[in-house]
């Protein structure tokens, strides 16, 4: 089957959820115009692309592709966020957030909800994947791929979410669980926590060829991430690296970065305020990686300790005017 036809039976399928989608079978059509209208005013040669820089693809393709994409990643990541917020949440966190109304049903809708948000952000992808494929295709071009750099950018590529790594690290850690769910799509072939060479790094498979595996590797410490932060450019570090990245403390935490304070990885400015923390990931790699833990555990509490140590030094001196 076409992955067109899959995707549409798929975001039927989804209705009721109303869930925003890429409008592949839209998006096609205004391809195909492209390369009539091109072809009807060159009939010299009717096996010509039509131009890099189309009025027609231009001024309709990509406005229309971009407010689908926003509208998915963002409806994704709010109810990613909400999720998550539930499963997470104790006490009289939890009695508040059922008062409001945002418990609705079970521990099993939980998970079958996480388990249905994880399939529909990676068809998304490869729905957005496909689409730009085809337009560098038809174009003899790079645009297509220009176009994902600054949808990256912008924030609003899917596979950038931390709520995307969040979600994976959830339905890995409620894998266990002795829960009836029912049947996954097709689609979804589940995600896992992978070690190579002492390296650990977020698997999750769709259908038998698509893989996308997460990096969770620490690219200042160069360790496995240990209290995991999503800055807003979707790279992964340690909190307390991440902190030490934006010339802040972690008494101070990463909302009081400078906004000239730029991500070591890919040198994007601004993207300490909205960082997340990943705590769905913590609780997995604390599982996992016992030995490891332990061990960052104690080294990390004697840093925290010295921090906090100096920042109420420095606190105490502003205030006597020492």
């Amino acid at each position: 089957m076409k992955f067109c036809k899959k995707y549409q039976e798929y975001m039927q399928e989804q209705e009721k959820k109303k869930l925003p989608a890429v409008g592949l079978k839209k998006l096609k059509k205004i391809l195909k115009k492209c390369s009539r209208d091109f072809q009807t005013h060159n009939a010299i040669d009717s096996t010509q692309p039509c131009p890099h820089h189309c009025p027609v693809c231009d001024g309709t393709f990509f406005p229309s592709l971009l407010n689908e994409m926003s509208a998915v990643v963002g409806c994704f990541n709010e109810r990613a966020r909400k999720l998550l917020e539930i499963h997470l949440a104790s006490g009289l966190g939890k009695c508040f957030i059922w008062f409001k109304g945002k418990m609705k049903g079970t521990h099993v809708a939980l998970v079958q909800e996480g388990r249905d948000l994880v399939t529909y952000a990676l068809i998304n992808a490869i729905a957005i994947r496909k689409i730009l494929k085809k337009y560098d295709k038809i174009h003899y071009s790079k645009q297509g791929q220009v176009f994902k750099s600054q949808a990256q950018s912008m924030h609003i590529e899917i596979l950038q979410s931390p709520w995307l790594c969040e979600l994976m690290a959830f339905h890995i850690n409620l894998r266990e669980t002795k829960v009836n769910l029912s049947k996954a799509p097709a689609l979804f072939e589940g995600c896992s926590l992978k070690v190579n060479d002492d390296k650990p790094s977020l698997s999750c498979e769709l259908f038998d060829s698509v893989q996308i595996d997460i990096d969770l590797t620490c690219s200042i410490c160069l360790d496995t991430v240990f209290d995991p932060v999503s800055l807003t450019c979707g790279h992964i570090f340690c909190y307390l690296c991440a902190c030490s990245a934006a010339s802040v403390t972690i008494v101070d935490g990463l909302k009081e970065a400078e906004q000239k304070e730029k991500c070591p990885l890919c040198r994007e400015a601004g993207v300490y305020e909205g960082a997340v923390h990943l705590e769905e990931l913590s609780i997995l790699l604390s599982r996992s990686c016992r030995e490891y833990w332990g061990e960052r555990l104690r080294t990390e509490k004697v840093e925290r300790v010295r921090q906090a140590k100096e920042h109420w030094e420095s606190q105490c001196r502003t205030f006597i005017g020492v």
